[in-house]
């Protein structure tokens, strides 16, 4: 039902969030010997994950919460905040954090009219059939990892499996201390720990919490003209990949899509927009991080360009700096000579673009004489329409 409900999905994830705030306040109490929990100050980012790795919907969060509280000096208000780390947190920490997510959980659904009987929840709810049939199918299909085409319409896909008999995963030694705890329903794995020091594994992590629904690469077509869709760790039971066709993935996609107007990505305490200490724990850049905005000045003339003499600091990251962290791409350093790339020209009219693309060997061209019937790469060709 999370997966349709916008709203009910907000709530559960700030009711996990305000539980997570709430066990950390008061392990800082304990340790810190502070006065009060509200003396204590966290922070967190919780991503909306919509599918599994089988794409089925399955809604569950990640979230990424700082390690420890933010206090004031001196128990100074007006004093700077200063960041105190907390020991990990035990087994019994977060089945109590479980516990009373699911006691929180359970009284959402109550106030929403939902029922807390697994054997009662429809699978498609009624006022999504009634307003949207073709959406609540898709949902339904995509919950239960159903076909809806070919001799498995309304079975589980095709399973591949790694080996006959696939050799049992080593259990822990001691895993009886690991903060892992499940509760009614609520499971929570909070081993993962990195240094805050070490942003490369922190950007890491973070690529990792916002990851897409499907990787493309692991994602082919066979030869049969049916899906194969590869996991990235083989399963339990030996599955390694399923195998489904071209129109059984429309519905895993429709359902991978979040509803309109609704965040993925919400962010908690101390780093939420809405918290006046926000600006005390999130640096600002400096003055002199809008000349990095620029790429630097080339040798003899160079093309002044309009804002070159503004100081003020650039409101969003510059496209150079997504490149590079969400695709890898480096576009500052020459391929050739592995220089600092440098402005060389702007074109800002329809004759200087096609002057330049003509240039540079991307003008128009003529179609081909003939149609060659080769496929675009990495583009699966989905055979729908045909009897």
């Amino acid at each position: 039902m999370l997966g349709y409900d916008r709203k009910l999905c907000a709530e559960v994830v700030s009711a996990f969030m305000a539980e997570v705030d709430r066990s950390l306040r008061w392990r800082a109490k304990r340790q810190l010997g502070l006065a009060s929990v509200a003396d204590a100050h966290t922070g967190g980012v919780a991503a909306v994950q919509r599918t599994d790795s089988a794409l089925r919907l399955n809604v569950h969060f990640h979230s990424l919460v700082l390690d420890g509280v933010y206090v004031h000096e001196n128990d100074d208000p007006r004093s700077p905040l200063e960041f105190r780390e907390l020991d990990t947190p035990t087994r019994t920490d977060i089945a109590e954090v479980a516990a009373r997510t699911a006691a929180r959980v359970e009284k959402l659904l109550r106030a929403h009219g939902k029922s807390l009987d697994p054997e009662l929840v429809e699978d498609t709810p009624p006022e999504l059939a009634l307003d949207e049939p073709g959406l609540a199918a898709c949902y339904a299909a995509a919950a239960q990892g159903l076909s809806v085409s070919g001799d498995r319409a309304g079975q589980p896909p095709l399973r591949l499996i790694a080996s006959p008999d696939p050799p049992a995963r080593p259990r822990a030694v001691d895993a009886t201390d690991q903060p892992i705890a499940e509760v009614r329903g609520i499971n929570i794995h909070a081993v993962q720990v990195v240094d805050g020091r070490d942003r490369r594994r922190v950007e890491r992590l973070c690529k990792y919490i916002t990851r897409p629904p499907v990787a493309q690469d692991r994602l082919e077509r066979r030869a049969d003209g049916k899906l194969e869709l590869t996991f990235k760790k083989v399963w339990r039971d030996g599955t390694r990949a399923l195998v489904f066709e071209p129109a059984d993935l429309i519905p895993r996609l429709v359902a991978a899509v979040p509803p309109p107007r609704f965040h993925l990505l919400r962010y908690f305490g101390v780093l939420s927009s809405h918290s006046s200490r926000r600006r005390l724990v999130v640096p600002t850049p400096a003055l002199d991080d809008a000349t990095a905005n620029k790429p630097p000045p080339a040798r003899g003339d160079q093309l002044e360009l309009i804002g070159d003499t503004d100081d003020a600091p650039a409101p969003r990251k510059r496209w150079a700096w997504l490149l590079a962290h969400v695709f890898a791409a480096d576009v500052e350093t020459c391929p050739r000579c592995s220089g600092p790339m440098r402005w060389a020209e702007v074109a800002n009219t329809r004759a200087q673009i096609t002057r330049l693309l003509a240039e540079h060997g991307l003008g128009p061209r003529a179609p081909p004489a003939t149609r060659v019937g080769v496929s675009v790469p990495e583009q699966l060709m989905l055979g729908f329409g045909k009897e």
